[in-house]
């Protein structure tokens, strides 16, 4: 299983149920609310935030958050966030890329170094580490929505790349350009999405011997706790460990 898969898989299992909640809920949270200030409020016309929203509700967030999120776009006007990615290498010269969505960029690059750096990493300049992966949109479904034969047939009509179905859900692949496009075709039948995204998947992976991978994991989910980080990629093969 790829790094990018196994990575996913672990987050989507460990994410919801942990001390980790009230972050996930306060990371989706700042993504509505910058989607909704950027956007229409209307989460049928601003793709964005639709994803956003069908993120919260895949991981139970409840529905009053979400509204609250929303509003908080019109009377927030003092604070502005900005898109940042930081590239580098961790442990074991694993490639990584993290996305943030920051209102301070020197205390996040700060943060970020000082992880990279007590991890045995470094942080480097953007491009240093992304020519290690593609951009891709990346569609996850829950597997109860529907089968893994209708979900192949349904990805290739809507113009998918690729269809890949993991033990808890489905992944569609497509170029990055068509991302919302493909959405909409598939939500001609599929009401239920876990998220939409734009993702940096690995174009090769890196073997971590079997008793450095709990290093490899800690590393990247100390970066995911930072409370300005919202994604975080790697190239990582996690292999059967």
């Amino acid at each position: 299983m790829s790094g990018h898969s196994k990575w996913a898989s672990i987050k989507h299992s460990k994410g919801k149920a942990d001390k980790q909640r009230s972050k996930i809920f306060s990371k989706l949270s700042k993504e509505i609310s910058v989607a909704a200030k950027l956007g229409d409020k209307d989460p049928d016309m601003n793709p964005r935030l639709r994803s956003a929203i069908q993120a919260a509700k895949s991981a139970n967030m409840p529905k009053d958050n979400i509204e609250r999120a929303i509003a908080k776009s019109s009377t927030n006007t003092e604070t502005n966030y900005e898109n940042l990615r930081y590239e580098g290498f961790g442990p074991d010269k694993i490639a990584v890329i993290v996305e943030a969505l920051t209102d301070n960029k020197n205390r996040t690059a700060s943060n970020i170094r000082s992880i990279f750096v007590k991890s045995g990493g470094n942080l480097g300049t953007q491009g240093s580490a992304s020519h290690n992966f593609n951009q891709m949109g990346i569609i996850k479904i829950n597997k109860k929505e529907i089968s893994d034969e209708q979900i192949f047939e349904l990805a290739i009509v809507s113009g998918a790349d690729e269809c890949i179905s993991h033990n808890n859900y489905h992944e569609i692949q497509c170029a990055m350009s068509e991302i919302y496009t493909v959405k909409k075709n598939l939500e001609k039948i599929i009401l239920n999405f876990i998220s939409t995204e734009i993702e940096w998947v690995p174009l090769n992976n890196v073997d971590v011997p079997k008793d450095r991978v709990e290093t490899a994991i800690n590393f990247l989910e100390t970066l995911e706790d930072d409370d300005d980080i919202q994604n975080v990629y790697s190239n990582i093969n996690f292999g059967d460990n």
